[in-house]
């Protein structure tokens, strides 16, 4: 298969710099709404599909769960290395394949999916999911509100960050939210670009669905607040197996 745009660019020294911006303490809020939402039992375990370097998994571990972070970027997985102690784990995976062990819970966070270019990529993914996930488990999906992030969509932006210069033009071309990065990082020229599907309730409703998988709840922002398409910022959705029962769920 040939490289796709995440393999090259997620590895990239420069991914970092320009999210370097990102919220933290807004993140480890999310997580705390999200811990107190599950009410995990402290032997839960739980799988951080697509971790990054880790940022997340670390602060679910520190509440005292077993976390298994994944991700198909080697770079990302080296630094989330340096974080893997007893009860916290990482590795090189792609989602696409087939998942080892079942987890109580499973998160895949801060619009994660979506980046493949085939539909039936995104089923392989919500099917390894359900494959995965314990009887009476909860698979949490965080991905942006397409309604709003296209009525706000800057389509040009500039931006110095450690002495690496961004050029970022955004676009919704074929389906997808297109970001075509060009930067100069000691006079030499780099161009990554990334590309998401414009994916939307409907969307994850039917793939969801085909996967056998039941949204039971869907949250509209980082603070737990109901889904509203004209305004919220995020669709987070709540999923379980379809043949387990709420009252199995909470035995």
């Amino acid at each position: 298969m040939a490289d796709q745009w995440f393999e090259s660019w997620f590895d990239s020294p420069w991914y970092p710099i320009l999210y370097r911006h990102r919220d933290y303490a807004e993140a480890e809020s999310f997580i705390e709404q999200l811990l107190a939402a599950l009410s995990p039992s402290p032997a839960s375990t739980f799988l951080d599909l697509a971790c990054g370097r880790g940022r997340h998994s670390v602060f679910i571990h520190q509440k005292g769960y077993t976390v298994t972070g994944l991700d198909l970027s080697a770079a990302s997985i080296a630094d989330a290395q340096l974080s893997a102690q007893p009860g916290l784990q990482f590795g090189v995976h792609d989602m696409r394949e087939p998942l080892d062990g079942q987890y109580d819970y499973i998160l895949n966070l801060f619009t994660s999916f979506g980046y493949f270019a085939d539909q039936q990529e995104n089923l392989q993914v919500l099917n390894n999911v359900a494959r995965s996930l314990a009887p009476g488990g909860t698979f949490v999906l965080d991905f942006f509100n397409v309604e709003v992030v296209l009525q706000g969509l800057v389509p040009f932006h500039e931006i110095d960050r450690d002495g690496v210069h961004f050029t970022l033009r955004k676009r919704f071309e074929n389906g997808f939210i297109i970001k075509s990065i060009h930067l100069t990082d000691d006079g030499v020229a780099h161009d990554f670009e990334e590309r998401v599907q414009g994916l939307g309730l409907a969307d994850f409703e039917r793939l969801f669905e085909q996967a056998g998988l039941e949204i039971e709840e869907i949250w509209g922002d980082y603070q737990g607040h109901g889904f509203a398409s004209a305004h919220s910022p995020r669709l987070i959705l709540f999923g379980r197996h379809r043949t387990t029962s709420i009252g199995e769920a909470n035995a």
